[in-house]
């Protein structure tokens, strides 16, 4: 490429500063372009990574961990600038002038996280005409058309396992904060008032209450070995029923059926991943047929909850508290409704971004781009995309 550029050079320099410039003018341009052309050349190898992830700003520099940022880069710049490839990291992922957009025609590889998603529609792909590899910095590729990935032959993966640790930690002091009436007393302390009524009413005990998580991978099954010293009732339903061994372990009753493991909870836990069969899965229907007060829990994915069902159920009471961190779209508009309803926990999507796991998913992300490099294979479980086939959990 770069002696393509070399000859560009020269040809500018014949055509346009012949007559104009000095011999020795002329000479110090052509040298000026030359070296260029050597800095921008790609050796046969070398690939255009693109990275998309939220900003840190100041608080960049305050952790020398903080890696999943637009900053921190996952950590890999060095790695990658140093083997010859080029890489692009940017935050501005949506719209026809983003910085993303600019940069889809000729990037061989896409990394971006559930965190600040970069949405790849069967649009972009078909614009993507050297694109080989998505990558996602943590669990959960729905922000990616799957099923064009799988017809254009490109390859999705993920660095399955990296958070669920994270995640299943969030997920019980979620369940806490709501059991316990929690952000309420906080609220009054800040605002230096102490209504202890106020709070004590909707407070309740988390032993003996029963808990049903809507799916039980990696994550749900870390949860409900977590519940297990709290002595509650544990229910799940999934696709596949887990280890016998361990269910009996954790004592946790299966369900096959998700209608009628529903209205048994006094507490929901979303596990399952976003597919087209779960996306509205929670629709107002369902969430009318759930027990009075119930509490949900969702750090699964935004779509799979009706967004305005489950406002209208916050404020009639039905739904006695939300709480989750993941939204639809992401980042959540101002105006979305799970901002203003009564009884919420929300947060940001992060869940999965502790440091912990930051470090965690940097390294895989690493690992698989040194194998994509080589030509070698991933670790089997980190496939959601291979050779036109989709993983199971997205089929």
């Amino acid at each position: 490429m770069w002696r393509v550029a070399s000859k560009q050079a020269i040809r500018v320099v014949g055509s346009t500063a012949a007559g104009v410039l000095p011999l020795s003018k002329q000479l110090h341009v052509l040298r000026g372009l030359l070296l260029l052309g050597k800095i921008l050349q790609a050796s046969p190898g070398s690939k255009k990574i693109v990275g998309v992830f939220y900003k840190a700003n100041e608080y960049a520099a305050k952790n020398p961990n903080f890696l999943g940022c637009v900053e921190g880069g996952l950590g890999i710049r060095e790695w990658l600038e140093s083997q010859g490839h080029q890489y692009i990291v940017t935050d501005d992922k949506d719209g026809p002038d983003s910085e993303l957009e600019k940069h889809i025609p000729d990037l061989h590889v896409l990394i971006s996280t559930p965190f600040h998603p970069a949405y790849v529609t069967a649009e972009r792909i078909k614009k993507a005409k050297n694109l080989q590899l998505l990558l996602t910095a943590g669990i959960g590729s729905d922000h990616i058309d799957l099923q064009a990935a799988a017809d254009a032959g490109l390859t999705v993966a993920e660095v399955t396992g990296s958070n669920v640790v994270s995640v299943a930690e969030d997920e019980l002091m979620r369940i806490l904060i709501l059991v316990r009436n929690f952000l309420p007393g906080y609220h009054q302390v800040i605002k230096g008032e102490w209504n202890v009524a106020a709070i004590a009413y909707r407070a309740y005990d988390l032993e003996g209450k029963t808990v049903g998580t809507v799916g039980a991978g990696r994550i749900g099954k870390l949860l409900m070995q977590r519940l297990k010293p709290f002595n509650c009732n544990l229910l799940y339903h999934d696709r596949l029923k887990i280890d016998p061994e361990l269910e009996k372990e954790i004592g946790a009753k299966y369900e096959e059926d998700l209608d009628k493991l529903l209205p048994k909870c006094d507490i929901i836990v979303i596990n399952t991943p976003l597919t087209e069969k779960t996306r509205g899965l929670f629709d107002k229907e369902r969430i009318s047929k759930l027990k009075k007060g119930v509490l949900i829990v969702n750090n699964a994915r935004g779509a799979i909850m009706d967004t305005q069902a489950v406002a209208d159920a916050c404020s009639s009471g039905h739904i006695a508290g939300y709480s989750g961190d993941v939204w639809y779209p992401q980042p959540a508009p101002k105006e979305h409704p799970w901002r203003y309803m009564p009884n919420h926990a929300m947060t940001p999507h992060i869940s999965g971004t502790t440091i912990d796991a930051q470090l965690r998913y940097a390294a895989g992300t690493k690992d698989m781009l040194d194998r994509y490099f080589k030509g070698e294979d991933f670790p089997p479980q980190h496939y959601i995309v291979k050779e036109g086939k989709l993983a199971s959990q997205y089929q």
